[in-house]
């Protein structure tokens, strides 16, 4: 007996995926900085010591007067000179108008005219203790500082994003196939 059959030989079909991988790159550049200090603003102010010394009364005592000190002691001593004479003269005619008492009063006034005075001796070149007279006022320094804030500059940079996308190919390896084919088996019964 003949017996049709029908035989079906199929093939599956195969993909093929190819992938490419997203490649991300990010890049932060630095950020653009600078700074700058200004310097301080300084100023100094001094007032000038001063230092005096007055050597005129130690000069006096040693004799070296200035010219208006000496016209002056001349005048004093001139003044006092013709006082101390007309004193001298005074006492003079008062002992002659008392002649009359007892003693000799011309001879007296001869003798005590006629002798020079005792001149003192001391040492002339050495001045008087404390006669220099030194006075300081110290220098005075004033100093003024300003400091001066530092200039800060910042420029931001933006990062630098390169993106290229993945990318995924489908494609068809093989295609699906069905065969079909039909045959008579013979079978005996």
């Amino acid at each position: 007996m003949n017996i049709p059959q029908i035989r079906l030989e199929s093939t599956n079909a195969q993909i093929s995926m190819e992938t490419r991988k997203a490649v991300n790159q990010i890049n932060q550049p630095k950020a653009d900085m600078s700074i700058e200090q200004p310097k301080a603003d300084l100023s100094i102010r001094t007032i000038q010591g001063k230092l005096t010394i007055d050597q005129s009364q130690a000069r006096a005592d040693v004799d070296l007067k200035s010219v208006f000190l000496r016209t002056e002691e001349f005048a004093q001593m001139g003044k006092q000179g013709l006082l101390v004479g007309i004193q001298r003269r005074a006492q003079e005619g008062e002992e002659l108008m008392k002649i009359e008492n007892s003693g000799n009063p011309i001879s007296m006034q001869a003798k005590r005219n006629g002798q020079k005075p005792t001149k003192e001796f001391g040492i002339g070149f050495v001045p008087s203790v404390g006669s220099v007279k030194i006075n300081y006022q110290p220098a005075v320094v004033e100093t003024s500082i300003t400091p001066n804030k530092p200039i800060i500059s910042v420029r931001i940079n933006k990062p630098v994003h390169d993106y290229q996308p993945g990318k995924v190919e489908i494609s068809l390896a093989q295609r699906n196939n069905l065969n079909i084919e039909f045959e008579t088996i013979d079978i005996m019964v």
